[in-house]
């Protein structure tokens, strides 16, 4: 399970106040079933919190991979996770 908060700070340092998610429901639907396809994968389970505003210490993402041994779930479930981040979501932050 990944479970994503907003952080206090930006990776460039800078300190957040908050953010907003948009979501590409399409393209998400599309890398879920192709991900649950892979070996020993049962289910994979997504929430985002999208379009609305988030502060610090919110739950932007919780993902959850179901399968049969751990090599098969963590593989699967970092190569959803950055799937998602990369091509799925687009994040705005409000800094301070």
């Amino acid at each position: 399970m990944s479970h994503g908060v907003v952080r206090g700070h930006a990776r460039d340092g800078r300190r957040v106040r908050g953010l907003r998610v948009a979501v590409d429901h399409g393209r998400l639907a599309r890398i879920l079933a192709e991900q649950k396809t892979r070996a020993g994968i049962i289910d994979i389970r997504v929430a985002i919190a999208e379009d609305r505003d988030l502060a610090v210490g919110d739950d932007v993402m919780i993902l959850v991979v179901a399968g049969d041994i751990r090599e098969n779930v963590i593989a699967v479930l970092a190569d959803t996770l950055n799937l998602i981040k990369k091509t799925v979501t687009e994040k705005t932050e409000y800094f301070m």
